[in-house]
């Protein structure tokens, strides 16, 4: 079996590999918007289940696994900072305080889909100004969710994190190689063509 992950991001093509060896990359090439009514915990979850669809449309018998990561601060999405200005608000609303940071994951093989999220919890040690400003200046914030990576320079500004490390980097792996295997524990011997919010198995947690 084939099997596809729909993202181009550099973190999750590598924690993709603790997994599965031999898989394709292609980056679904869809608009990301999300409607209003889907809401900030279902924010990642949407956008996976999205993606993974734009590919496995072309995929019909490959695994397809789309992702999407989010930071929530204070019931706001934070998605990638546009700007230094951006940047420089988000260290600010992190600083001192927890945020949660959800990784929303959805399978697709012969018409079927499966889709979950995962969420870790993290505290932000309280940031000095000149630490927001040395941070804002480097690449580092700029193609990451809520303007940071913990994998990164940002890990000094961590005072711990409740739940899946892995998963605020962009790939909850352990929990989604679990999932991948009881997804595929199934009878597919029928097609679905039925919409996506009717097809297979759905979980939202």
């Amino acid at each position: 079996m084939d099997v596809i992950l729909a993202s181009a991001s550099p973190r999750r093509k590598e924690l993709m590999a603790r997994i599965c060896k031999d898989f394709k990359v292609i980056p679904s090439r869809m608009k990301e918007t999300v409607p209003a009514e889907v809401g900030a915990d279902n924010y990642a979850q949407h956008l996976a289940e999205m993606k993974a669809e734009s590919v496995a449309k072309n995929y019909r018998k490959a695994l397809v696994i789309g992702c999407d990561t989010c930071v929530i601060a204070d019931g706001a999405v934070l998605n990638k900072p546009r700007s230094t200005g951006e940047a420089r608000d988000m260290m600010n609303l992190l600083s001192g305080h927890v945020h949660r940071v959800i990784t929303g994951c959805s399978l697709f093989f012969m018409g079927k889909h499966h889709t979950f999220s995962e969420v870790t919890e993290v505290e932000f040690y309280p940031l000095e100004e000149e630490e927001i400003e040395r941070y804002v200046e480097t690449p580092e914030p700029y193609d990451k969710a809520g303007g940071y990576g913990i994998q990164g320079e940002a890990a000094l500004f961590i005072k711990g994190i409740k739940g899946d490390y892995y998963n605020v980097v962009g790939l909850p792996i352990a929990r989604l190689k679990r999932e991948i295997a009881e997804f595929l524990d199934q009878d597919f011997s029928v097609d679905s063509d039925q919409p996506a919010e009717k097809r297979g198995k759905k979980k939202k947690r």
